[in-house]
């Protein structure tokens, strides 16, 4: 449920939005999601939280965080933090959670509406508490993958739940091969 005249602000999880449409099997067009919720309402902000690899020679997001970054979106970035399991597997771990809760909180007295683009069941208590101060929240995930990308609670929680799957039509695209398989297949197709 939106209104025109609503102040609205987007908080995306980057890796959690990323991680729900991959299983739906699409990609996400930033620049109609951003169109899409203009339309909805007044758009005040739209932050986007990724952890990023410094380390790397080439990070594969670093060209989607600077497009965003270029087209209205705030970016909230930190080093993500990389260490090795128990057995020997290289991890990465990049929690932005306290950075969008901490953002959401001090925007509340300027919205009416914040939708968030997660499904993590932490972000539960964040809702809450905007409701408290007379924000309304959506929550954009999906129930539709094996298994479900949001949390019960969360999707209780919300005043309002808008399943991915169903903006897919609005704000989604193919999904884009892999640059590896990009260059086989172009490979195989100039052999012939």
């Amino acid at each position: 449920m939106f209104y025109k005249d609503d102040r609205l602000a987007l908080f995306i999880d980057g890796s959690n939005l990323y991680a729900a449409a991959k299983a739906l099997g699409f990609d996400i067009d930033y620049k109609l999601l951003r169109q899409e919720f203009m339309r909805r309402g007044k758009l005040l902000r739209a932050f986007y939280y990724t952890a990023l690899l410094e380390n790397d020679d080439y990070s594969p997001i670093r060209p989607l965080v600077d497009w965003l970054h270029y087209n209205g979106f705030t970016m909230v970035t930190k080093p993500a933090k990389e260490y090795t399991d128990s057995q020997g597997r290289r991890k990465v771990k990049g929690n932005m959670d306290i950075e969008l809760t901490v953002d959401a909180m001090e925007l509340a007295p300027r919205v009416d509406h914040i939708v968030l683009f997660s499904g993590d069941g932490d972000f539960r208590p964040l809702v809450e508490s905007l409701q408290r101060q007379g924000v309304r929240v959506s929550v954009v995930s999906t129930i539709r993958s094996q298994p479900p990308m949001i949390a019960d609670e969360l999707r209780r929680q919300a005043d309002n739940f808008i399943e991915l799957d169903e903006l897919r039509e609005v704000i989604g695209r193919p999904p884009r091969e892999p640059r590896e398989q990009r260059f086989e297949r172009e490979e195989v197709s100039a052999g012939n």
